[in-house]
């Protein structure tokens, strides 16, 4: 009886609720509360709903580019990882090149460098080497009527963002591949397959595995960061959230629902992310 009065005690029950209270996500219940009012703004206001229309035709750009983007990083930086992880000094030296370069210029500096340096010169040497095959191609071929028109800003800064994201990308391949023991690699040699044999069929499924959640973090990355876009005037979310404010100058209702869908997106990406790591985490414990 004693017991049971001293586990039922005021102030025995107002540690655990308490504690309770301490344990719950505020800050995910204030994310929603705000997500909430915002959504019904946007069902029964007419401004929000017409703002919400108009920012909705830019998500798809958004998304294209992110993807395409993300895509073309990935295979860049397996690249660049490989060479960092390789013995051959060549290989290494212009992989950590690459990386700390790119690694050390900000992302906005990158897509204007890619869009109005990299670009003009590389038609540049299309119409150089248009003339230098004028024999064969014909005065008029299509290398030297090329022009800079030809490369969309579109085009521009879905490259730029696959040559920044590339240098994170290799980071995290290298950390992947260098995170396997070596004793596998030696083994996988020993067993006398050769160095790409025991890199394709031994180290990268495994490393592949381990860096799935900072893949699907470094995308949500990718996602934010598109919206450097629109500096170029390609009119994604943030461009379309640009042009409707500077036109009506409703800004406030116009930058909360841009944030609100910048916010669904990577909040609901986020949450299969970590149920991805959840998931990996346990499959690890089970082997």
């Amino acid at each position: 009886m004693t017991a049971d009065t001293e586990s039922l005690s005021p102030g025995t029950t107002q540690t655990q609720i308490v504690d309770r209270l301490s344990r719950l996500p505020w800050w995910l219940i204030l994310i929603l509360l705000a997500g909430v009012i915002l959504f019904y703004n946007i069902t029964t206001d007419e401004l929000y709903s017409v703002i919400f229309g108009r920012l909705v035709q830019g998500v798809g750009v958004s998304l294209f580019v992110s993807i395409v983007a993300y895509s073309a990083a990935l295979i860049i930086g397996l690249i660049v990882a490989l060479g960092r992880v390789s013995k051959n000094p060549i290989a290494y030296n212009l992989s950590t090149l690459y990386v700390n370069v790119i690694r050390g210029v900000p992302i906005l500096v990158q897509i204007f460098y890619v869009a109005f340096v990299l670009s003009p010169a590389l038609i540049l040497l299309l119409n150089n080497l248009g003339s230098g095959l004028s024999g064969v191609l014909g005065a008029e071929n299509f290398l030297t009527q090329a022009t800079t028109q030809d490369i969309s800003m579109l085009a521009r800064v879905m490259i730029a963002l696959a040559i920044a994201y590339g240098g994170f990308e290799a980071e995290t391949f290298r950390a992947g591949i260098e995170s396997i023991g070596r004793g596998q690699m030696e083994a996988a040699r020993s067993l006398g397959m050769s160095y790409f044999q025991a890199m394709r069929y031994i180290i990268l499924p495994q490393a592949f595995r381990r860096v799935l959640p900072p893949l699907g973090n470094d995308f949500i990355s990718m996602i934010k960061d598109s919206s450097l876009v629109s500096v170029l005037g390609v009119r994604d979310i943030t461009q379309e959230a640009r042009l409707y404010s500077a036109a009506s100058f409703r800004y406030p209702e116009t930058y909360n629902t841009l944030a609100f869908l910048y916010l669904s997106i990577t909040f609901t990406l986020s949450l299969g992310v970590k149920a991805l790591e959840n998931r990996l985490s346990k499959g690890g414990k089970g082997s």
